[in-house]
């Protein structure tokens, strides 16, 4: 298991990696999008698509989690050049953070601009439903409190400066297109917007950890996102944020239900169509 003493990427790793893509493919994406647990379809409605397994990128780590396919797909969605990752990388994996985090600043050397991640998240918040879909407004980096931040270690300018902010890590003006592309879908009834907590994982929280989350403001709790958004602001993109609400956390003790995986990936399946195209639609409108 790595450290958060681990070393951090030279630029001239991102740079090789970025070259190799720049070189494999002339196309040119200048939005992103991470697919979390169960909603790597995003990736099948793109148009002109070129798939490059992650084993084939040198420097790439490799997805290991079911549910999660290994490749990037780039090709067009609604007129915008796009380059999908189907499947992310966890610190549960055993990566380091600046592994968990190393795409996003290889598409920064690709030339993109923005960022939209995805995730399957446990809700807290009481009145949400499972299959809802929540607009992330900020998130709680809980292994950030730890030292576990992607930043740490010496900065590159290059990439960005040494303390950015993160009080406006979520573009309020795409949230406002996403929830106002909602409501013109006729999506009002499950789309909610809210906190999204982050936590290592890869076990799921205790009913006291769920309490402790909920009084500290969070509306959701997952495995992964935050990384990659911290990443994604220090380098400058725009970032959108969704995640599914696939389970309810459990906060009572009398409950006889238990969190899992295979019920994440079968809400997943159930709602991917609706979250798929909330975000072509919302491409669609992206300057």
């Amino acid at each position: 298991m790595t450290s958060g003493s681990e070393r951090s990427c030279s630029f001239e790793e991102y740079k090789e990696t970025a070259d190799w893509l720049l070189a494999y493919t002339n196309q040119r994406p200048k939005v992103a999008i991470i697919c979390g647990s169960g909603l790597g379809g995003l990736a099948d409605l793109l148009e002109n698509k070129t798939v490059v397994p992650y084993q084939d990128i040198p420097g790439f780590p490799q997805s290991t989690v079911h549910g999660h396919a290994g490749q990037l797909v780039y090709g067009e969605l609604n007129g915008k050049q796009c380059v999908c990752m189907q499947g992310r990388f966890h610190f549960y994996e055993g990566y380091p953070i600046t592994k968990v985090t190393f795409p996003v600043r290889v598409f920064h050397l690709l030339g993109v601009e923005t960022l939209i991640v995805t995730n399957a998240a446990g809700g807290l918040n009481p009145d949400f439903k499972v299959g809802d879909i929540m607009l992330i407004k900020d998130h709680l980096n809980i292994p950030g409190f730890a030292g576990q931040n992607p930043l740490c270690g010496p900065n590159d300018e290059r990439f960005g400066k040494r303390f950015p902010c993160m009080s406006d890590a979520y573009d309020k003006d795409l949230c406002q297109m996403a929830m106002e592309t909602a409501q013109d879908l006729g999506y009002s009834d499950f789309i909610q917007q809210g906190v999204y907590c982050m936590l290592g994982g890869p076990s799921f929280e205790t009913i006291a950890e769920c309490l402790m989350l909920s009084r500290l403001g969070a509306d959701a709790v997952g495995m992964s996102t935050v990384p990659e958004v911290v990443m994604a602001r220090h380098c400058g993109m725009r970032v959108f944020g969704l995640s599914l609400i696939t389970n309810k956390a459990v906060m009572d003790y009398n409950s006889k239900q238990k969190a899992n995986h295979e019920e994440v990936l079968q809400t997943a399946k159930m709602r991917a169509k609706d979250l798929q195209k909330l975000v072509s639609c919302l491409l669609a409108k992206i300057e």
